[in-house]
């Protein structure tokens, strides 16, 4: 996996980029085969800011880079609590399905290299993860996405049910 540090022009913080998986695709003519390629790379400044992109050219190396542009438009921010996720979540994506439990310092992220990538750019650094059905990078990313979009914060979920919301020391 190749990552590089880039700086994301709007915002101006210091972007990092890795290639989660690079796909080959061989269509035959006449001559012989003819190879595509397509990339689907996660980008995220490791504070609460993720994206992903997904694109294809005739060469890796052009993938890579639209995949990095497409990646930059699609920025979302995550919110996390002390390193973690404030509370479980299941993120859905078609025929993949990832829950997503808050962990205690020291835990690490537990997870496969497809949603690894996405929960460390994103900032998170302990997390539990368990993917059930189709196990499809393209898939996985999208999934863990969705997961993290649907997480709230104290003051988010506060400030929508107007009530004040008292919790429980962790651990």
């Amino acid at each position: 996996m190749a990552e590089e540090i880039r700086t994301d022009i709007q915002t101006e913080q210091p972007l990092e980029d890795t290639v989660v998986k690079v796909f080959r695709n061989a269509k035959v003519v006449k001559g012989g085969r003819r190879f595509s390629f397509s990339a689907l790379v996660v980008v995220g400044d490791r504070n609460g800011t993720v994206g992903y992109g997904y694109a294809k050219a005739n060469e890796v190396p052009p993938a890579v880079e639209k995949a990095v542009k497409d990646a930059k438009k699609n920025l979302q921010h995550v919110p996390i609590v002390e390193d973690t996720l404030p509370h479980p979540v299941i993120g859905k994506c078609r025929a993949t399905q990832i829950t997503m439990l808050p962990a205690s310092p020291g835990t690490g992220v537990i997870a496969g290299a497809s949603a690894r990538a996405v929960l460390e750019y994103a900032g998170v650094r302990n997390v539990l993860t368990k993917i059930y059905g189709s196990r499809s990078a393209k898939n996985v990313v999208k999934a863990v996405m969705d997961g993290l979009l649907k997480l709230r914060d104290k003051e988010t979920v506060e400030t929508l049910r107007g009530v004040e919301i008292e919790l429980e020391k962790r651990w």
